[in-house]
């Protein structure tokens, strides 16, 4: 039996420089692009924070242009 058969797994939630969530096995280095949240738990219990907190889904460089698209047409 392998060591992720015999407990359970932690991951880390993960945000992209687009401002995209994830998960990432807690023991794993994060991948280039990306960034630690403060959540640590088992998957699903980083799924739910995830399902709380990630109420956009747009990619942040896709909100920017919208921002300024909506400011450039109020002027």
């Amino acid at each position: 039996m392998t060591y992720s058969q015999t407990t359970e797994s932690l991951y880390r939630v993960v945000i992209s420089d687009e401002g995209r969530y994830s998960i990432w096995p807690e023991h794993k280095d994060i991948p280039w692009g990306w960034r630690a949240d403060q959540k640590v738990g088992t998957k699903q219990d980083c799924l739910d924070y995830i399902k709380a907190v990630w109420t956009d889904m747009r990619p942040l460089s896709l909100r920017q242009k919208m921002a300024e698209t909506a400011s450039d047409k109020s002027h």
